[in-house]
């Protein structure tokens, strides 16, 4: 009996071994995606003419479940309808977030789920409590499907009516880029993107509207849906992103009009309402969506920079954004006023933040930061380009944002594995990190002596 025991404790500990974390669970379940989708991409039936590479279809599988954009061959010739299909089938996974995908799919065949799952799911969501995992997911679900619907609608319209195409083609061309805008991926079934429609309001407008609403994040736009005539009663991350996304989506398109306002290559040769229509897609972009109206190649340098600031910026947590998020950024621009201002605690927005919410901030800005410049370091090492191009290439790759200069084809196997590896931890660092800090709480049990180093 008393070795029965202790092999059933040893069959336990044996499992505990092998039991996964949630954001093991996270890395897990995205790496398998990315394989299965890398396979069906490899295959014959996904490309017209020549077979992808294994780095091609790696990299557009990486770029796809990473909502980025970024891609080495033309979306539009290169892939077959399957092809495509396998794409935007890995936006929507990569957008709803694989361990939100998995719950939501545990909620309808099961209709039950286990704490282990349910603490997955919060990871994924960033949702408060274990119990609100459920309506949390089935929320997001909603909202997935009806902002994607009623885009697709809008679209699908537009390109039947406004350019002639079949009703079948309209179709799908209305779903992909609805699906491939809310998710903030800025794939596209045409060979220059969206510069052909740069001065359609119609097909530029409603897809900023679901880059925005995707770049909010699910908690915001639940909270909206809610409490959108309480404001005085809006969470502090509500207030937070709706204030920068404002902030940033005016002083972008400001800021980006200004520069390229008379720029040959860009929007010089456009009207004044095309040029102000383009300028705001052009801000909205940054917001990791990655379409492009206009060749982000001719844009001016100062520009370039412009748009690396909003791209390593991001959007708003516990979305389809990529970037630092907005309320990082935030959080951090608060701790240096509160400094500068010797006050003894940081204040946001009526709100004081926990001290555990400045060392969670300063860590994820200061792994970015490091992720980037040593990317950017290695690709120079290896290719010819200049800083700013490369620094572009990298801060798009990790933002899983997709805008490029024109270089991505260009760049050799390493550099491109880099780029890779970048979207794979834009997507999931983040994701990672967030859990890591949330769900560890071990303490100390005493502390070390205190002495302050010299700041300055």
């Amino acid at each position: 009996m008393i070795f029965r025991r202790r092999a059933r404790r040893g069959r336990g500990g044996v499992r505990a071994a092998f039991r996964l974390t949630a954001g093991q669970a996270i890395v897990v379940g995205f790496g398998a995606v990315l394989a299965v989708g890398t396979l069906l991409l490899s295959l014959p039936i996904s490309v017209q003419g020549r077979s992808a590479s294994f780095i091609e279809a790696l990299f557009t599988a990486t770029s796809a479940l990473c909502v980025t954009g970024h891609v080495v061959v033309d979306t539009a010739t290169f892939w077959s309808p399957f092809g495509q299909v396998v794409i935007m089938v890995l936006i929507q996974i990569g957008g709803f977030g694989v361990m939100s995908f998995a719950t939501l799919l545990g909620l309808l065949v099961a209709r039950r789920l286990g704490l282990r799952t349910r603490l997955t799911a919060v990871s994924e969501t960033h949702t408060v409590a274990v119990g609100d995992v459920r309506r949390v997911v089935t929320g997001v679900a909603l909202i997935t499907l009806c902002v994607q619907t009623i885009v697709a609608v809008i679209l699908a319209a537009r390109f039947a009516i406004g350019y002639g195409e079949p009703f079948g083609r309209s179709l799908w061309l209305g779903a992909f880029h609805a699906v491939s805008s809310f998710n903030n991926a800025g794939f596209a079934l045409f060979s220059d993107n969206l510069m052909s429609f740069v001065t359609d309001p119609w097909i530029c407008l409603p897809i900023c509207a679901a880059i925005i609403l995707g770049g909010l994040g699910f908690p915001v736009i639940m909270e909206l849906r809610r409490r959108f005539r309480f404001p005085r009663r809006w969470t502090l991350n509500t207030v937070t992103v709706l204030a920068g996304t404002i902030t940033l989506l005016v002083g972008g398109a400001v800021t980006l009009t200004a520069l390229e306002w008379s720029n040959p290559g860009t929007l010089g040769p456009l009207d004044p309402a095309g040029r102000l229509l383009a300028g705001f897609t052009l801000s909205v972009m940054p917001r990791t969506a990655g379409f492009n109206a206009i060749d982000v190649g001719a844009m001016h340098p100062e520009s370039w920079f412009v748009t690396d600031i909003l791209m390593f910026i991001g959007g708003g947590p516990a979305g389809t954004a990529g970037g630092l998020k907005i309320t990082t950024f935030a959080v951090l621009l608060f701790i240096v006023l509160a400094e500068l201002r010797g006050d003894t605690a940081v204040n946001m927005f009526g709100k004081r933040l926990p001290r555990s919410t400045h060392r969670e901030a300063l860590t994820v800005a200061l792994l970015s930061v490091a992720a980037v410049v040593v990317s950017t370091l290695a690709i120079m090492l290896m290719t010819p380009f200049p800083f700013d191009r490369v620094f572009f290439e990298v801060i798009s790759a990790f933002a899983t944002v997709g805008l490029s200069t024109g270089i991505t084809a260009d760049l050799g196997a390493a550099s491109q594995l880099i780029l890779i590896t970048l979207m794979f931890i834009g997507r999931i660092g983040p994701v990672l990190l967030g859990a890591a800090l949330a769900l560890t709480r071990e303490k100390r049990m005493y502390e070390l002596p205190k002495e302050r180093p010299i700041i300055g």
